[in-house]
């Protein structure tokens, strides 16, 4: 029989680990010709997480639980389950249940027709309007600056044939934006369009921090157009500058006696090239802080304890 590996990365989710893993349980009571395994890692949770975990793991070995040593982000742990499932697929699945567990059968589907990824593509939200728009903004900010073709409105929430981890394995990126990663790799994607529901129990425990992180990763992982920007922007306010400057000196030149440039100028020209400034900076430090994430080389987590590996 094929395997089927479910990977589910969770912290702090002791209101949701349950029903994720019933509901999983309940799509494969139907897919008789599969075996499954549900792989949880757990990015060391301060709440009951890992207790609930284990007395599930206790009585169902199909359930594997990783557990480890402290949390190490939303990128890196899931990233590190994924590397550890042995099933012909491997589908992502978060435990909040935003991704629906039912798209599973779906996806086994279209990789049986020969695709070797398999994504779930957001068409809509039941998050507020607000959140939908900015996400749509920076996936369309993403494809727009990438090298690759990016896949809009795609959160990781799909299938991988066993094929595509192997290439992932050799690569050995200990920061990796994996979205980018599956569009880098070109293999054949099939897309399923749902709509995405509500978290019902819990909190977020995405924030303002753990997005840019992410919106940072993707562009100085898939893209140097904001480097080459740099420099075609010093390029123009360069020449804007003298183009100014000359007119500044013939209109003195013209009205000796009437004209006064004032301080009014000179404030704002600072401050403009101050902030264009500063934000390249930042820009040029995103990506010596991702060469310098590559160099260090660091495991992508420590564990703490395995259960029925």
């Amino acid at each position: 029989m094929k395997l089927i590996s479910i990977v589910t990365p969770c912290f702090n989710e002791e209101a949701n680990v349950a029903e994720v893993y019933l509901q999983v349980k309940a799509v494969f009571s139907e897919l008789k010709d599969y075996a499954y395994e549900h792989i949880f890692i757990d990015n060391a949770s301060k709440d009951k997480t890992v207790e609930i975990l284990k007395s599930i793991a206790a009585t169902d070995k199909k359930v594997k639980i990783i557990v480890n040593t402290r949390n190490f982000g939303h990128i890196r742990s899931p990233y590190h389950a994924f590397l550890q499932a042995k099933g012909d697929v491997i589908v992502s699945l978060a435990a909040d249940l935003q991704d629906p567990p039912t798209m599973i059968n779906n996806f086994i589907k279209k990789w049986e027709a020969g695709y070797k990824v398999v994504v779930g593509v957001k068409k809509g939200s039941q998050e507020s309007r607000l959140m939908f728009a900015i996400r749509n903004l920076f996936y369309r900010l993403i494809s727009n600056l990438s090298e690759v073709e990016q896949i809009p409105n795609f959160t990781g929430f799909g299938l991988y044939d066993q094929r595509v981890i192997e290439e992932l394995r050799r690569i050995d990126d200990p920061y990796p934006y994996f979205r980018g990663l599956i569009s880098d790799l070109g293999f054949s994607v099939a897309k399923i369009e749902y709509v995405q529901p509500t978290r019902k129990k819990g909190k977020t425990k995405n924030n303002f921090y753990t997005l840019f992180d992410m919106a940072m990763l993707g562009i100085t992982n898939h893209s140097k157009v904001p480097l080459r920007l740099a420099t075609m922007l010093g390029f123009v306010v360069a020449l804007s500058s003298v183009v100014v400057a000359l007119g500044y000196l013939i209109y003195k030149l013209v009205f000796w006696n009437n004209f006064d440039a004032g301080m009014a100028p000179l404030v704002i020209g600072l401050f403009f090239f101050s902030a264009v400034q500063l934000f390249f900076i930042g820009i040029i430090g995103e990506y010596i802080g991702s060469i310098h994430t590559q160099v260090q080389k660091r495991p992508l987590v420590i564990e703490k304890e395995r259960i029925n590996f």
